[in-house]
């Protein structure tokens, strides 16, 4: 089973500042209502810890490209069992703002059972996180 997850928001902020604020994983506890922390370097290739809702993932990092897109990939238990590929990209629009897109793939056969919660909670997660990162980035 497949499922996917997509939002989009502008910020009246440089990509720099965007990702800035985004890669500081140490300041998470203070403002981002979604992902409580974060713990280990984002670098590719990487595995991390984080605390997202009320769930420990051990994530490894696919892809950091400065200023444009964040991703990583977290199981639970083992490959296909409930996967989720979470990505954050950020388009700018040349005129000081970009847009973030911040999406998830989900994959395995337990992600028809989490159907409904991924498009409430979850969902309503990522749009929390996003209007948080907007308010703090446009400060």
């Amino acid at each position: 089973m497949r499922h996917s997850l997509r939002t989009e928001i502008k910020i009246n902020a440089a990509p720099s500042k965007v990702w800035a604020e985004l890669t500081n994983t140490e300041s998470y506890p203070s403002w981002n209502p979604f992902i409580k922390w974060i713990k280990g370097d984002l670098a590719e290739g990487n595995r991390i810890s984080a605390m997202i809702g009320n769930m420990k993932f051990k994530p490894m990092i696919l892809k950091c490209e400065k200023n444009r897109e964040l991703r990583w990939i977290g199981r639970l238990l083992m490959p296909g069992v409930f996967d989720g590929e979470h990505r954050f990209e950020i388009i700018d629009q040349g005129d000081g703002s970009c847009t973030l897109k911040h999406s998830e793939k989900f994959k395995g056969i337990l992600v028809g059972m989490f159907k409904k919660k991924l498009d409430t909670e979850t969902l309503d997660g990522f749009k929390a996180m996003n209007e948080a990162l907007k308010l703090r980035c446009e400060e």
